[in-house]
Parts: structure tokens; sequence; C-alpha cells
């Protein structure tokens, strides 16, 4: 194998699963992992507190990630020619 395609496939796994992580840390209504965990923390007002913040940049990182990664390979490594 290529060290190229394995850089490109292990990127994109890393990618693939922080962005998995991150978006099930994000709290829909108040009732996510990311409230149970911050809930001691910070006040529950209205708006987002540091944490979702932090959380959506993160997020937002792993997921141009994974999209600028998904391109590459398809750049680098067409239909049928890896084998």
């Amino acid at each position: 194998m290529n060290p190229l395609l394995i850089l490109l496939i292990a990127l994109l796994v890393i990618s693939g699963l922080g962005l998995i992580i991150f978006i099930l840390l994000h709290s829909g209504k108040g009732t996510g992992i990311s409230d149970a965990i911050a809930s001691s923390v910070y006040s529950t007002q209205t708006g987002t507190s540091i944490i979702e913040k932090n959380l959506d940049r993160i997020t937002i990182v792993f997921a141009i990630v994974f999209l600028v990664d998904l391109l590459a390979l398809m750049i680098v490594y067409p239909t049928g020619s890896i084998a």
C-alpha cells in the first residue's frame, strides 16, 4: 500500500470518529451529554454556553478535515485505481 493512501485513510477514520463523537456531545434542548457534564459548571441561561460554542468549533473543524480528506482521496485515487 502507498504511504499516502495509508495517511489519507487514517485521517479519514480519525476525523470521522471525531465527528461522530462531537456531534453526539451536542445538546438538543438541554438534555444532551454536554448539558449533563456542564450543568454543574455553567448556569443554563438563554443562548449557548462556552462549552457549546467550543463544541461547535471543534465539530466544524472535524467536518472540514473530513470533507477535504474525502475530496483528496477522490482526486488522488479515482474509482478503480486502488488495487
